[in-house]
C-alpha cells in the first residue's frame, strides 16, 4: 500500500486509525475549507476527480454530506444509493461492484453498508481509496471525526490545539448504546484524549462489551447509568442517539423508545456551556424547543460534516489546500 498524501492513510476505515497528530491535520484542514467555503461557492481543488458514492443503506446527511463536499471541491460523483436498480440487486457481491466502479474511472470510493466488515474488503481489492461512511453496528468514522471537529469548535478557549480544547471534560451518551455505530467509533475516537465517559440507557440496550473491553484497555474512566438526570448537572458534553428500529425486532423496540427526551426542563439542570450533539435523524429523543438553545450544536455538527468530508478527500487525493 502506497501513501504518499499528508494524512499518512490510503483508506480512512476505523477511528483505530487516528491520533493527535492526524486529527489536529484534519481540524486545520477542515478550518481552511470553511474560510475557503464562506469565500467563493466552488473550489477547483479536486477539478477532473471523481466520487463513487456506494449507499446500500439509507441516508439523508452523510449521502449528500460526501456528494456535496466533492463537488465544491470541484469533482465529479457517481452515486448508487438505491441497490434495487443496480447490479447488487441482480446477486453481484460487493467486490465484483466496487471493482467495476474503479474500471471505469472512479478516483474514490465512499461506502455505505449493512455488513460490518463491507469497508475493508472494499479496501482489500481496490487501489483507489475507500473512505468508510458507516458500516453495520461497527463504525461510522468520518461522524466521530466531525463530531470531534464540532466539539473542538463549540469549546469557546483560545488554545489552537486540539486536546487542550477536550482534556477534562466529561461526555455522556445516551440513548442506543447497544446499535448505535456513531456511539462506539465517538467513544474510540475520544479516548485518546483526557475524559470522563458516562453511558445511559436502558439494560436491554447498553454499550456491548467489545466497547467497555475496549475502554478500559486505553485505561478511559466511565460509568454506566440508566437516569439522564443524575449525570446531567457533571456533563459538558451530552450526545443523543436515537433507538436504532431497523437492528432490533418491533416488541423490543417499543419497549425502550422514548426512554429518554432532552426537552427544555431537563436543559435547566444542565451546564450553561454544555454541548448538545446529535448525529441525525431524531426520533423524539430531543424536543424540536430544544432547538431554539444556543447548546444545542446537532445542525452546526451538518454544516462540520462537510467541511470535514471536504477535508479528508482533499487530503487523501493529496489535493493542494
Amino acid at each position: 500500500m502506497t501513501v504518499s498524501n499528508r494524512l499518512g492513510l490510503k483508506h480512512v476505515l476505523s477511528v483505530s486509525q487516528f491520533d493527535r497528530e492526524k486529527l489536529q491535520l484534519i481540524c486545520e484542514t477542515a478550518d481552511r475549507m470553511e474560510r475557503i467555503r464562506t469565500s467563493q461557492r466552488k473550489m477547483s481543488i479536486l477539478r477532473g476527480y471523481i466520487l463513487a458514492n456506494v449507499f446500500c443503506e439509507p441516508s439523508t446527511r452523510t449521502d449528500k454530506s460526501f456528494e456535496f463536499a466533492m463537488k465544491r471541491l470541484g469533482g465529479d460523483v457517481g452515486s448508487i444509493n438505491d441497490v434495487h436498480v443496480s447490479s447488487f440487486s441482480k446477486g453481484e457481491d460487493l467486490e465484483d461492484g466496487l471493482r467495476s466502479l474503479e474500471a471505469c474511472s472512479a478516483d474514490i470510493v465512499a461506502l455505505r453498508h449493512t455488513e460490518d466488515d463491507a469497508a475493508k474488503r472494499a479496501a482489500a481489492v481496490l487501489s483507489i481509496p475507500v473512505i468508510n461512511a458507516g458500516a453495520g453496528r461497527e463504525e461510522h468514522p468520518t461522524q466521530a471525526l466531525l463530531d470531534v471537529y464540532t466539539l473542538v469548535k463549540e469549546r469557546k478557549t483560545t488554545s489552537e490545539v486540539i486536546h487542550e480544547r477536550i482534556d477534562g471534560l466529561t461526555v455522556t451518551f445516551v440513548g442506543d448504546l447497544k446499535n448505535g455505530r456513531t456511539v462506539r467509533s465517538k467513544a474510540l475516537l475520544l479516548s485518546l484524549f483526557d475524559v470522563k465517559m458516562r453511558f445511559v440507557s436502558p439494560p436491554s440496550i447498553a454499550m456491548p462489551e467489545s466497547l467497555r473491553a475496549s475502554l478500559r484497555e486505553r485505561n478511559v474512566s466511565f460509568t454506566e447509568h440508566e437516569s439522564l438526570e443524575e449525570v446531567i448537572r457533571e456533563t459538558d458534553v451530552l450526545y443523543v442517539t436515537r433507538t436504532q428500529r431497523e437492528r432490533m425486532d418491533k416488541a423490543e423496540y417499543l419497549k425502550v423508545q422514548g426512554s429518554y427526551v432532552v426537552d427544555a426542563q431537563l436543559m435547566e439542570l444542565a451546564k450553561p456551556d454544555m454541548v448538545l450533539m446529535h448525529p441525525l435523524p431524531r426520533t423524539g429523543e430531543i424536543a424540536k424547543a430544544v432547538d431554539q438553545d444556543p447548546r444545542a450544536a446537532y445542525f452546526r455538527q451538518i454544516q462540520n460534516g462537510l467541511y470535514v468530508r471536504m477535508a479528508l478527500l482533499a487530503l487523501l487525493l493529496d489535493a493542494s489546500v
